[in-house]
């Protein structure tokens, strides 16, 4: 029997290989007979460079750049012949900073636009950026200003590209400094929120970066504004666009400016790492992250492994953290456990988590095979 792993993280507990590990040592414990394929899986977000390192054979790459506030640190990505993978969070990431410095009004990507800057100069052709854990709100401004391009007010000045400036920018100007239309740009986002709006970057997002309500609504603003200036460039509203809302929406100066295209995380890292291969050849597929939500079935791994399997006629299982929202993907959904349903608290759950998935593997293999 072929059984496919291939969860997401349980994320400030586990990586998905160690899901893997724990859930693949369980199974086998009375089953020695099971063929166990580990497959971990990401949905573009932080932490999905980590899976493509092995399989892809990437090299890294250290330099310096600067963290959300500007200060210097060294961060790295990764590359294979003429592509680079670069991580939003290493330069932009909401883990740089203490809880008391989280606020996207004056935070900016503007070390992550150093390091695609770096990989551009390095002569990659291609650059895969993954955007998830970001600190910002600044629709890219920041990546953008590191590529070459300012942000001028209604008098002509220009404007530090961070958050609370997006409702005063007036004109985007191009200085030149790369040719964008001989270089791809694919941007891997998880989710489906558009730019702007009740359910876009702001109102959804920036709380957790530690903006309060009446910030969320200068940024929301903000956004609005942004979206009709970048309308002169490209002449098509950005606003509506599915994921154009992820990381801060910092697909807006992307797309609009650098020629970029957004691409759903998960599907590319499925595409690049032959994962419905695998699933073709599975007889149950099991997985899982740390919390099922409504958004997981919004542009995460879980939903779109459903529905794969679904497309495969392949029975599923789900093994999460913990489950808050109903799984209603069908007949082919065996079974739904999760950690919390075994341990006493959560703390327990989170320091426990190997030993519980290890148990859950092991109930799986005794009843569910």
């Amino acid at each position: 029997m072929n059984i496919l792993l291939c969860p997401d993280k349980f994320k400030g507990s586990l990586s998905a290989e160690k899901v893997c590990e724990y859930l693949a040592e369980g199974l086998s414990e009375d089953n020695q007979h099971l063929n166990i394929i580990n497959h971990p899986l990401a949905d573009g977000g932080d932490g999905s460079i980590a899976l493509l390192i092995k399989r892809l054979n990437l090299i890294e790459r250290q330099i310096t750049t600067i963290d959300p506030l500007g200060r210097k640190i060294k961060a790295h990505y990764f590359h294979s012949d003429d592509t680079a993978f670069i991580e939003l969070a290493s330069a932009s990431g909401l883990v740089l900073l203490k809880p008391f410095e989280r606020n996207p009004l004056i935070t900016s990507t503007r070390g992550t636009g150093l390091m695609m800057k770096d990989a551009i100069e390095q002569g990659f052709e291609r650059i895969y950026l993954f955007i998830g854990g970001s600190a910002t709100n600044d629709a890219g401004m920041g990546i953008a200003h590191s590529l070459g391009f300012d942000f001028l007010d209604e008098h002509g000045h220009q404007l530090d590209p961070v958050g609370h400036n997006l409702i005063r920018v007036r004109t985007v100007k191009n200085n030149e400094v790369f040719d964008y239309k001989k270089l791809q740009i694919i941007v891997l986002c998880d989710v489906t929120n558009p730019m702007h709006g009740p359910n876009g970057a702001a109102h959804v997002y920036a709380a957790q970066k530690g903006a309060e309500k009446w910030a969320i609504e200068k940024l929301d603003n903000g956004l609005k504004n942004y979206d009709k200036i970048l309308q002169n460039h490209i002449h098509q509203e950005l606003g509506s666009i599915p994921g154009m809302g992820a990381a801060g929406a910092v697909g807006a100066s992307l797309v609009a400016l650098l020629n970029a295209r957004l691409e759903n995380g998960f599907k590319m890292i499925a595409d690049l790492t032959d994962f419905e291969k695998e699933v073709k050849n599975a007889d149950l597929i099991i997985t899982g992250e740390g919390k099922i939500d409504h958004t997981s079935f919004h542009g995460k791994v879980v939903g779109n492994v459903l529905d794969l399997a679904q497309q495969h006629s392949v029975k599923t299982g789900i093994v999460a953290g913990n489950i808050e929202a109903e799984i209603d993907h069908s007949s082919n959904v065996l079974f739904q456990k999760s950690v919390m349903s075994y341990a006493q608290n959560l703390e327990d759950a989170m320091e426990n988590t190997k030993d519980y998935l290890k148990l859950i593997g092991k109930e799986i293999g005794q009843t569910e095979i």
